[in-house]
């Protein structure tokens, strides 16, 4: 549980390094959206840390409220509560939860699952 309270620590004060530093070198992070139908798939310290600093561009006060963390072995999940506001003002605020596969105390693979709801309007 260290390892995954650590890492939320580290979305939420947006420390890509530290991040990718609980990660293998040949993580994975596939993430909630995208074309295929894993989502975006990043692959490398380097695209990881990448995908998650263009996150925090644009979401600036984008953070990840953890409501529970169970680790069985290799895997793991958490569940948090998505809460961010978009450029144009309009808030996300959704529910999802992380499937992890773990190796060697790192993070091998991270796999996003968020609910789909309409942005809440911004108010007038």
């Amino acid at each position: 549980m260290q390892l995954l309270d650590e890492l939320f620590r580290a979305f939420n004060t947006h420390d890509a390094d530290k991040v990718v530093s609980l990660m293998t070198e040949d993580c994975v992070f596939e993430a909630a959206a995208g074309p295929e139908v894993h989502g975006a798939r990043h692959v490398g310290r380097a695209a990881v840390k990448a995908a998650f600093e263009n996150v925090w561009k644009g979401l600036p006060d984008v953070r990840w409220d953890v409501t529970a963390h169970f680790v069985a072995g290799d895997r793991a999940v958490s569940e948090w509560v998505f809460r961010a506001t978009r450029p144009d003002g309009a808030r996300i605020e959704v529910e999802g939860c992380d499937l992890f596969s773990l190796r060697d105390g790192r993070i091998a693979v991270k796999r996003a699952f968020r609910k789909d709801r309409p942005p809440i309007a911004p108010k007038a």
